[in-house]
């Protein structure tokens, strides 16, 4: 049965995101119901999100062209969870203050469903203390909110106040839509991504990694109700909300803030991409190209996960490795010699596994068993991860 999602729309400039927004999440499978009011009626005519969902759009309380005889009742037991983007000023004061004069804060507050507000407003307003007196009672009462981001502002302002983008009203909604908590209290920390290592101003040692599988599971351990603290290498992706995000350069970066962080940690995962090796001396000028061949002298990196691995007390422990050859004998190895619980392995040689695919095909090996899953993605594969990950916590607890 397909998941409910209640979109509320209030009347700003912002509301055309909103369109898109629904469009997004038909396509991704989700019954859709959207109320309006009557001002976002005056920015986005409700056929717009008519033709998307294929359900008639709610604005007012008293439309007796619907068929529930208790429409805002009806909604509210259907709803998995409530979005309202763009949420004004006035819509959050009404919620706070138990105000429900339409059909939108009538059936906002009747839900009980994982609720989402994503405000959109003038920059003095948003920064009003009122405004964020109300924003704090809105997280009193458990309401998510997505906070909006600077640029130009229909006003003709620059300033804070813009609505979030859809990739993070969509992130958002995917961890309200999460119920399995299972990892609430704890604290998990992952890197990801590739590392660069310099060799003059303009060169530098790096690899293919995209960071996708790691930036994958930070965003599911959070879904999950973790404390994430994700550690990444240069990676073309944007940071996942709700999480501490740290930036680093080199394996030595990488080294520095791992080590520096373990020891809080209770899951630990190593999922970046790691330069074995480094230029020996870094040029301070660009080295120019000659007649003869140029010889790079290496030193190795620190091992991260040997040092995690020989390190740990309470901590769970993951590693990955990416093969190309014997992928499970090499992957039991190094299960054994880095001392990780847990031990995921992929293969450059399968098609849709490894760098930079949306998706993976792994390979979960433990002391004790192995277990092999076909081709999915990685946002997938994160929560068979974590799921495992849990449980070998548990068992060590």
């Amino acid at each position: 049965m397909k998941k409910c999602i209640v979109v509320g729309v209030t009347g700003c400039v912002g509301a055309f995101k909103s369109v898109q927004l629904v469009s997004d999440l038909v396509k991704k499978g989700f019954d859709v119901e959207v109320i309006m009011t009557e001002n976002a009626t005056q920015f986005i005519a409700p056929l717009q999100f008519e033709s998307l969902t294929h359900h008639r759009v709610m604005v007012d309380t008293f439309d007796r062209q619907h068929s529930y005889s208790t429409q805002h009742i009806s909604i509210a037991q259907k709803a998995d969870l409530f979005i309202v983007a763009p949420a004004t000023a006035n819509f959050i004061a009404k919620v706070v203050h138990g105000i429900c004069d339409d059909m939108l804060t009538t059936t906002f507050l009747a839900c009980d469903c994982p609720k989402l507000i994503a405000p959109a407003m003038n920059t003095k307003m948003y920064l009003n203390p009122v405004t964020q007196d109300n924003l704090c009672l809105c997280e009193k009462y458990g309401y998510d909110i997505i906070s909006p981001v600077s640029g130009h502002l229909a006003c003709g302002d620059s300033g804070i106040g813009k609505l979030a983008d859809l990739d993070q009203l969509m992130e958002a909604i995917e961890e309200g839509l999460v119920k399995e908590k299972i990892l609430k209290g704890k604290k998990v920390l992952i890197n990801a991504g590739p590392t660069r290592e310099k060799i003059d101003p303009v060169r530098f040692l790096s690899n293919h990694s995209s960071g996708k599988m790691g930036y994958a599971l930070a965003k599911a351990a959070r879904n999950l109700g973790a404390e994430v603290t994700l550690v990444s290498g240069p990676a073309q992706l944007k940071t996942p909300r709700n999480i501490s995000f740290i930036s680093i350069e080199s394996a030595n970066d990488m080294f520095q803030e791992m080590s520096k962080r373990y020891e809080e940690a209770d899951i630990i995962i190593c999922a970046a991409a790691i330069s074995d090796y480094t230029p020996e001396s870094f040029s301070t000028s660009k080295i120019k190209k000659q007649e003869n061949d140029l010889s790079l002298s290496l030193k190795r990196t620190p091992d991260i996960l040997k040092y995690l691995g020989e390190n740990k007390t309470h901590q769970i422990l993951c590693g990955f490795a990416m093969e190309t050859e014997n992928e499970i004998a090499n992957g039991k190895q190094k299960l054994l010699s880095k001392n990780c619980d847990l031990l995921v392995v992929n293969s450059l040689n399968k098609e849709g596994a490894g760098f930079k695919h949306d998706t993976n095909i792994a390979t979960l090996l433990t002391k004790e068993e192995q277990i092999d899953y076909d081709i999915m993605s990685k946002d997938e594969l994160s929560y068979h991860i974590l799921r495992k990950l849990e449980v070998l916590y548990a068992a060590s607890h």
